[in-house]
């Protein structure tokens, strides 16, 4: 690889980074071309050669984000053959995504709605791909009889949202380890699709450093240290 185009990734990650900052901050309707640019120590002109118009670069981070969510989805989805342990697996890498990629996770679920219409509805099939797996596994649990739910849209929903809902208030620096986190939501997703609690304490959840290495490979980041800081007295 070149050092010019070594330059030009360099160059387009830090407008990704500073999009994504800004755009999870403020919205997108709130951050100026301007107030970008100088996020991403650029010139308003360098600034467009690099994501095209404003709409252009916030369509780029959201397909990004939920393409490697769908990979992802896809590779833990393909290796477990019960739904209970598909459930566990989608669940465990979804919060441990949304607990480090805040903006990133918080750009996707808010600001879709600015998008063109065109736009919108392919970033809608996109979302929907990604739930897909979600749905088939909650359908393929309800029809074995390990699932039983009222609603299976209704139950996908509070399953997805209660997982999203970690971005809000995940620390670093808090009591609890991430993989403990992801951990306690596969038990309170199980059991929120009727399996007992007895049954979803003894059900096997996914090893976590097979879903680090996961994540590590489809993200292309070094997942920071997850140990816990020790509890106060």
């Amino acid at each position: 690889m070149s050092a010019q185009v070594r330059a030009g990734d360099d160059t387009q990650r830090q407008v990704w980074e500073a999009a994504v900052r800004l755009f999870a901050a403020q919205g997108f309707h709130g951050t100026g071309i301007r107030e970008l640019a100088e996020a991403a120590r650029l010139s308003s002109a360098t600034l467009y050669h690099y994501m095209g118009t404003k709409e252009d670069l916030l369509f780029s981070i959201m397909k990004a984000s939920l393409d490697r969510l769908i990979t992802a989805a896809e590779r833990v989805s393909a290796e477990a053959a019960q739904p209970q342990a598909v459930i566990a697996r989608l669940v465990h890498v979804h919060v441990l995504t949304h607990a480090l990629h805040r903006d990133e996770t918080t750009v996707v679920d808010n600001e879709i709605g600015v998008l063109g219409p065109e736009r919108r509805d392919t970033m809608v099939q996109i979302r929907d791909r990604y739930e897909d797996f979600w749905r088939d596994a909650i359908a393929d649990g309800c029809r074995r009889g390990v699932f039983s739910v009222p609603d299976e849209r209704f139950a996908r929903m509070a399953v997805l949202e209660m997982c999203s809902g970690v971005a809000k208030w995940y620390s670093p620096s808090g009591e609890m380890d991430l993989d403990s986190i992801g951990a306690a939501h596969a038990r309170l997703a199980l059991q929120l699709l009727g399996v007992s609690a007895k049954r979803a304490a003894s059900t096997p959840l996914p090893d976590a450093a097979e879903i680090h290495g996961l994540i590590e490979e489809i993200w292309q980041i070094r997942l920071p240290s997850m140990r816990a800081r020790a509890p106060r007295d």
